[in-house]
């Protein structure tokens, strides 16, 4: 079902708390209001939290002639959406699965969902190098324009397990799109002074020791984290925030590596 997907991001990172389904939803949506179609696939068996984020909890799969139908955000299914958390009866059930079924469910989500034509293919993964990466880089050697997008906080202890995240790359041969560090820093809402309330520069010093770009540096604002919930962009809402200007430079950064073909 990946052969009308021009483009796959992975949005990846080594450990959990660091905001990689925000990261991911946000992206998505973004690429949404410059007029792209696009699909978000929330992998993080363990913990989706996609649905929530957009607002589409109580939505539900339907099955088609062509595979599993995407839950879509908008009318006009510029945004198709797809999660464990959908199958899921409650937020609180959890996912107690072993390995094998954990790796067939993912394996589904790859060559079962219709997503029909699609500019962008956005994939929520869950923390770590686990059996659910392996099978998802599986799945993509054949699509070929695919890359990752690494997520960090300031954090040192983050840092470190992102350093294994690259290895995990390097090793299984996707390209790296570059590094984003989240949380970085407290936006107050009202003069938008930054307070560094862990570190900062973390992620851009990691970038420049591993000879990557660095993709931005994104606040903890609290208007930002108000849109989850909503399904609504960042970009959109709060189109001066220092969070809409990453997204914003990022999707340019993701239209000149389409142009460049790499």
């Amino acid at each position: 079902m990946l052969e009308n997907v021009k483009r796959v991001i992975l949005i990846l990172s080594g450990k959990g708390g660091v905001g990689k389904s925000t990261v991911s939803t946000q992206l998505a949506l973004t690429l949404k209001e410059r007029g792209y179609k696009v699909g978000l696939l929330d992998i993080d068996l363990c913990g989706p939290s996609v649905p929530y984020i957009l607002n589409l909890e109580d939505q539900n799969i339907h099955q088609g002639s062509e595979g599993w139908i995407p839950v879509y955000l908008d009318k006009e299914q510029k945004l198709g959406v797809m999660s464990i958390g959908f199958l899921l009866k409650s937020r609180n059930d959890a996912v107690v699965w072993r390995g094998p079924k954990k790796t067939s469910m993912i394996k589904q989500f790859l060559e079962d969902v219709y997503w029909q034509d699609l500019d962008f293919l956005v994939i929520d993964t869950p923390p770590g190098t686990s059996d659910e990466h392996i099978t998802v880089m599986e799945n993509l050697r054949s699509v070929p324009q695919c890359s990752a997008i690494l997520v960090t906080t300031p954090q040192e202890v983050s840092i470190e397990d992102v350093r294994k995240e690259i290895t995990f790359c390097n090793k299984t041969g996707i390209k790296i799109m570059g590094i984003i560090e989240n949380m970085s820093g407290y936006e107050c809402p009202t003069c938008s002074e930054c307070t560094n309330i862990f570190s900062s520069g973390g992620g851009k010093s990691l970038a420049e020791i591993s000879k990557l770009p660095f993709l931005g540096s994104i606040p903890i604002d609290p208007r930002v984290g108000a849109l989850a919930g909503k399904g609504v962009a960042a970009v959109k809402e709060l189109p001066e925030s220092s969070t809409s200007r990453v997204f914003n430079d990022l999707v340019i950064r993701i239209n000149e590596t389409n142009s460049n073909g790499s």
